[in-house]
């Protein structure tokens, strides 16, 4: 780089004559920079509706199926006794349902304990404290009584095992196991609800020593010769239903059947033998009354949310493809717009932005494939159907409000004062004919959901699930990065040689100077 000498001897002003003879190149990378700035606005604009338009298109995705809708709803006439919930399979009608038994887990409360001399039990005391005398005792955790399944596991202590030895093998055979020092007991539990997860604990009938431990630990549950209390045992159950004459089994509290989901909370019929109940001697009077019916609300709610999407988003496209033209407005230098106030600068930019994607021939694309599509006619039986027949359609371009006229209004919909005091189609229909309304919609979501799709598959230009030419762009933007670097450096050659030529301008003015001082002083002298 050439050394940059100002006017010192000369007198001129170096920086702006040299800034003037490359104003030219100057001209130039301004110009790009400006490009640059443009296009990184436009991307930003595309990446904003691109994302709205994704998420459009995943709920439109949606509906295609029975599942996104909500298609029915139940109601119980005792929640005390059962809840439920309904799915799109369910079948409309009232059913009968009986709760003969609530799921339970096993449960044992044991007997408050002390040691011999009286004093409180902790989880370190030893088992010799409370008069066990033998180094090795054995008693069983088994299933249910009376039941064909599970496994018997063994305990197996001593007088020197202690509390919390005791409660570590019992957590080992499966139980919930703790022992509460504060009110002397062992509380147990089994792991899950219903019969088959019920546990048992016995006495080795080999080993002398067992139910006197058993008494000990206060875990038999059969009543002392002394008369003191003994182990409660609250048995596991399954939840045994009777839903139309049909009996359920569950080991929860929870049943999933035909389309319902069903959870017991009490029982509607105290029966005896639970699995031998004679179904069609139940009183109905006692059932609890289960109604179906189709959510003409919810399936509402779900048409209006979907409208209420496509319109914010083809309103959002029409005005910025109708946007007024910013021809004579350019992207703001750093002097521009230090003789401008903030608001003027955004007011400005704005002006810009706005008008990035006017006449934008993918907008226009897009904008076609999803208007296209909503104005299609849908065959239903041999019928065909459109939006209208629902009572949902545009206002027109003469009635429409400015960049609104793809919009769709939906009849009767008190939140819309376009179209609030209009008769209610769309209601009456699914009132009449819900199955015809669903078709309908799923069909509609179908052909916008592929439209869409369409638009969004990869190639040279765009990315998968980009509406927009975001490759293409991406390299147009680092194209220009490329090119200012260029211009930046032409620029900086530039003013190198005319800094170099002043230099050497200046160093021939001083010699001269120096030269003619030089003969004043001969001739003065």
């Amino acid at each position: 780089m050439a050394i940059r000498m100002t006017g010192m001897v000369s007198g001129l002003d170096t920086d702006s004559i040299v800034k003037e003879l490359v104003s030219a190149y100057s001209t130039k990378k301004e110009k790009y920079e400006k490009e640059q700035t443009k296009l990184g606005w436009k991307q930003e604009i595309w990446k904003s509706l691109n994302k709205e338009v994704n998420s459009f298109y995943k709920s439109a995705g949606n509906l295609r199926f029975d599942s996104g809708y909500n298609t029915k709803k139940t109601t119980s006439s005792d929640s005390t006794k059962a809840t439920v919930s309904a799915s799109g399979n369910a079948t409309v009608g009232t059913q009968k349902l009986h709760v003969l038994s609530t799921a339970q887990s096993g449960y044992l409360t044991g007997a408050e304990i002390k040691t011999t001399a009286n004093e409180k039990v902790t989880t370190s005391t030893k088992l010799s404290d409370l008069g066990v005398t033998a180094d090795e005792i054995t008693f069983h955790v088994g299933p249910a009584k009376n039941s064909a399944s599970g496994t018997t596991k063994q305990i197996k202590v001593g007088k020197d095992s202690t509390i919390s030895d005791v409660v570590n093998q019992l957590k080992d055979a499966g139980l919930n196991a703790n022992f509460d020092a504060g009110n002397g007991r062992f509380y147990l539990s089994s792991s899950d609800s219903g019969y088959a997860t019920d546990f048992n604990i016995t006495a080795d009938s080999s080993d002398t020593n067992s139910t006197t431990l058993l008494n000990a630990l206060g875990l038999n549950t059969a009543k002392k010769i002394d008369g003191s209390d003994a182990a409660k045992k609250i048995d596991g159950s399954d939840a045994v239903i009777v839903l139309n004459g049909v009996k359920y089994t569950s080991t929860t509290n929870n049943f999933s059947i035909n389309g319902l989901s069903i959870s017991v909370n009490g029982v509607t019929d105290k029966v005896d033998d639970l699995k031998n109940v004679d179904v069609d001697a139940l009183d109905d009077s006692k059932a609890v009354s289960i109604s179906t019916t189709t959510d003409t609300q919810g399936i509402y709610d779900k048409i209006k949310d979907f409208i209420t999407s496509y319109n914010n988003i083809i309103n959002k496209m029409t005005k910025l493809y109708n946007a007024d033209s910013a021809k004579n407005y350019e992207p703001l230098t750093d002097d521009e717009k230090s003789q401008m106030s903030d608001s003027e600068v955004e007011k400005w930019e704005t002006k810009i932005k706005d008008s990035l994607l006017r006449r934008d021939s993918n907008l226009s694309t897009i904008m076609n494939a999803m208007t296209t599509s909503m104005t299609k006619a849908i065959s239903i039986n041999g019928k065909n159907f459109s939006l209208s027949s629902f009572g949902i359609s545009t206002l027109g371009y003469m009635n429409a409000a400015e960049n609104e006229q793809n919009a769709y209004h939906i009849d009767g919909d008190e939140d819309d004062e376009n179209t609030s005091g209009n008769k209610d189609k769309l209601m009456a229909a699914l009132s009449s004919d819900p199955d015809t309304v669903i078709d309908f919609m799923k069909q509609l979501s179908t052909n916008l959901y592929t439209a869409i799709d369409k638009q969004m598959q990869s190639n040279s230009l765009r990315s998968r699930y980009s509406i927009y030419n975001d490759k293409e762009m991406t390299s147009q933007y680092t194209s220009y990065t490329k090119t200012i670097a260029e211009w930046e450096k032409k620029i900086s050659d530039k003013e190198d040689y005319y800094y170099k030529k002043f230099s050497k301008m200046e160093t021939a003015l001083s010699k001269l100077n120096s030269q003619t001082s030089s003969l004043s002083g001969m001739f003065s002298s």
